[in-house]
């Protein structure tokens, strides 16, 4: 038997802070372990036809984030997949609930200075608009870290390649399911 075909039985689902390599980790991950890959942003700009950036300026925060929890909850009654969520996603209890109960949820936790270092390089991050990233990771790390700590797994990541994360990530999906079982 494939040792990662217990893995492609659930959805693995990544949540985390901003720049903790949801989406490129995650697109690997699917690689690796054959999944198909969704990312939550991706889904709900095709879901509302603009961009977030354009969501949040015309419609809202409160707009963007119903649009994503009903996005999330339909990618989870399909078939397994590897879903990168947006870094507030698994603030909404009922989000949660419904990644807890439909999928291995995996935290990509990562120091705040790299974070701070690798979303300074995009301008696509609504909540970051004239703000200082680092302020704004820290005020997030307190609100959002008791939240992302109910997820299944943490999987610590630093400055290294994407491929080192995913390795962790499946070493970490397979002991995780190894204590499952037994």
């Amino acid at each position: 038997m494939d040792p990662s075909e217990p893995l492609r039985a659930r959805t693995i689902t990544l949540v985390g802070l901003m720049g903790s390599g949801k989406s490129s980790v995650g697109k690997r991950l699917a690689q690796a372990l054959d999944l198909p890959f969704r990312d939550a942003d991706d889904e709900v700009e095709t879901a509302a036809g603009r961009s977030i950036p354009e969501i949040f300026e015309q419609l809202g925060e409160p707009a963007f984030r119903d649009g994503e929890r009903r996005v999330i909850a339909r990618l989870l009654e399909g078939p397994p997949i590897v879903l990168a969520t947006g870094g507030g996603a698994f603030m909404n209890a009922e989000t949660r609930e419904l990644i807890k109960a439909r999928s291995i949820s995996v935290w990509l936790k990562a120091d705040l200075p790299i974070l701070a270092k690798r979303v300074a390089r995009k301008e696509n991050r609504p909540l970051l608009t004239g703000k200082d990233p680092m302020a704004v990771l820290t005020e997030q790390a307190a609100v959002r870290y008791p939240a992302y700590a109910q997820a299944d797994i943490t999987v610590e990541t630093g400055d290294t390649a994407h491929q080192v994360s995913v390795d962790q990530v499946v070493r970490a999906l397979t002991n995780w399911q190894s204590r499952s079982a037994a």
